[in-house]
């Protein structure tokens, strides 16, 4: 069985191989259009990463370049506003403004204060204040005077000189210009020099520029002095004196409000360019300075985002946002992330074409395995049938010969004894006759059986071809119903063949030319002649019925049998099928030659034997 099926395995694996290689490639191109696909995608995606970040680090540059004059104000004037700017110089922080006030709760501005303020009204000594005491009264006498103006502007800018050359520590010094300034003070008609002590602070011919830049100024360096007790306490009287000369304190007081700030907390590793802090900071380190600002980064993420939309085309659902958002992050290393709901709707679709093109694979391999195994099956069920049948063909033909032969012989003996009684003569004759015919079908089948399942081994023998004939002739007496005659050109031919196979050929030939036959008597013909210098072509002929032309190649079927157009013919469809078995076991062929209502004549081809 298995060598029957092995063709069959054979060229079913080398299929299936060639169907696995071909699923394989396929798999392969699915596998890299997925591959490609998602490459533009990234491609697309980083290329809009790239751009946005690059954006973001001018925007942010930018930004800090076009407040650096505002930065410096605000570092080198304390009224001037600093929220949002960052400065630090060798480890210090200037800005924001930290709360530097004092711990504790001692008023030693209020005390000096309250001091000045008795010591002036009682006339008493003022301490380290005695001699501009005095030159406060005189000038507080003097404007007094309506009639001579010019002399209070005198002892005023006396009294500012010596201040100026004479200062003080700022405890001392804070206390007495704002009691100067209150005293001094006359709304509109205020002395220049004196106002200027609030805000401006005196004038360069005065001295005093590098050390006093007015009252609120002062106040604000030397916040870290004092407590708050006493800051707020000088700082009700600096609001009140400003109002009453008309000078503005707004930003004064947003000042002492914004120094409770806080600190920017810097990496301890240091910075080594650019960073971004917190998401809320941007600054630049340069050499001992670093400098920055406060930054909206929501706000410019937004802005790049439409920015993005205007110039581009970005789909207008998708935005921009921090990649991996961290406390400290080195612009050189930041990147933004662009989320496009767009790329992530084609990325599933993506995945979901090549997820259908897989299972259409994984079909098609799973069909391709399936049908394997059917085919597998239903040819060992083929084989199985044929295998089966042929045994059973063999068994039954064999148990037939026993019967057969002794049905035969009973016949023969019944000849010898009943030939004195005429009515019965014929009886034994008709017997053998029948019993022969079936022998001869028997011996088809069991021959057909044999060399179908290769258990036939040739014995090829030099045979002449007229002595075959004359065995032919012997075969067909007594056993066709009408007179045969045989006539043969075949001269000394002889053939490489074994004997019995060649008789049984050209036993079946013969019959079928008298089954298939409506003339008396049956004629046959034997020709042989070389075939093209080699081989030899024997001509059987015969004066039969005819085959038509579209039957030639279906009466040397297995089973197959022509339908008669006279009386029914009983045979079993194998004697064609056997003879072309025969020649092909012997490395022949045999054809129809020609054939018509007259008859038909068969060429057998038989090739010159090879040499042992």
């Amino acid at each position: 069985m298995l060598r029957r099926l092995l063709p069959t395995l054979l060229a079913l694996g080398c299929g299936l191989l060639a169907l696995t290689w071909g699923l394989v490639s396929l798999q392969r191109i699915f596998t890299q259009e997925r591959e490609d696909a998602h490459e533009q995608l990234r491609s697309s995606r980083a290329t809009f990463e790239d751009y946005a970040t690059q954006t973001l680090q001018r925007t942010l540059a930018q930004q800090l370049e076009g407040n650096l004059v505002a930065l410096h104000a605000a570092m080198g004037d304390p009224l001037a506003p600093s929220e949002g700017f960052y400065l630090q110089f060798r480890g210090t922080q200037f800005l924001p403004r930290l709360p530097l006030s004092a711990p504790g709760s001692r008023a030693l501005l209020r005390r000096n204060y309250q001091q000045l303020v008795r010591a002036l009204a009682e006339g008493t000594p003022g301490g380290p204040w005695q001699e501009r005491l005095s030159r406060l009264r005189a000038v507080e006498k003097a404007l007094g005077d309506k009639r001579n103006p010019r002399r209070a502007n005198a002892l005023a800018d006396e009294l500012l000189r010596y201040h100026a050359a004479n200062p003080l520590t700022p405890d001392q010094e804070l206390p007495f210009v704002l009691l100067l300034l209150e005293r001094l003070q006359r709304g509109e008609a205020t002395p220049p020099l004196v106002r200027a002590l609030l805000r401006e602070g005196l004038p360069e011919d005065l001295g005093g520029i590098e050390r006093s830049a007015g009252l609120q100024r002062d106040l604000l360096r030397e916040r870290w002095r004092f407590t708050q007790p006493d800051f707020d306490f000088l700082l009700a009287h600096v609001v009140r004196v400003s109002a009453a000369l008309g000078e503005p304190s707004d930003d004064f007081q947003a000042r002492a409000r914004e120094a409770g700030a806080g600190i920017l907390v810097m990496p301890p590793e240091g910075l080594t360019g650019p960073t971004l802090i917190g998401e809320r900071w941007y600054v630049e380190p340069r050499g001992e300075l670093v400098r920055g600002i406060a930054v909206d980064l929501d706000a410019l993420l937004r802005d790049l985002t439409r920015d993005m939309q205007e110039r581009t085309r970005f789909d207008k659902n998708g935005f921009v946002r921090l990649k991996a958002p961290d406390a400290v992050q080195p612009l050189e290393s930041l990147r933004l992330e662009v989320v496009v709901p767009q790329w992530t709707a084609a990325e599933t679709a993506i995945e979901q074409r090549y997820g259908l093109k897989t299972l259409l694979v994984a079909t098609c391999g799973a069909l391709a395995l399936a049908i394997v195994v059917m085919a597998v099956v239903a040819q060992h069920g083929r084989y199985r049938y044929v295998e089966l049948k042929s045994d059973f063909v063999a068994t039954v033909s064999h148990e037939l010969r026993t019967p057969l032969a002794s049905i035969r012989l009973l016949a023969e003996t019944m000849e010898r004894k009943l030939s004195q009684l005429p009515e019965m003569r014929d009886y034994p004759a008709r017997i053998i006759q029948a019993a022969d015919g079936l022998h001869f079908l028997v011996e088809n089948i069991l021959s057909f059986n044999r060399i179908d399942k290769g258990r036939w081994k040739p014995r090829p023998a030099r045979v002449r071809l007229e002595e075959l004939l004359g065995t032919l002739r012997s075969d067909l007496e007594g056993n066709t119903a009408v007179p045969v005659r045989l006539t043969s050109d075949v001269g000394d031919v002889e053939l490489e063949v074994d004997p019995s196979l060649l008789r049984l050929l050209l036993s079946n030939l013969a019959r079928n030319a008298c089954a298939y036959n409506r003339r008396n008597p049956v004629e046959l013909s034997l020709r042989a002649y070389p075939h093209e210098g080699h081989g030899c072509v024997v001509l059987f002929g015969d004066n039969g019925i005819g085959i038509p032309e579209s039957e030639w190649e279906n009466v040397f079927r297995d089973f197959y049998r022509l339908s008669s157009q006279g009386p029914e013919v009983h045979g079993s469809g194998l004697g064609l099928a056997l003879c072309r078995k025969i020649m092909a076991l012997h490395g022949g062929s045999i054809s129809i030659e020609s054939s018509s209502p007259l008859g038909t004549t068969f060429s057998l081809y038989f090739p010159e034997p090879r040499p042992s």
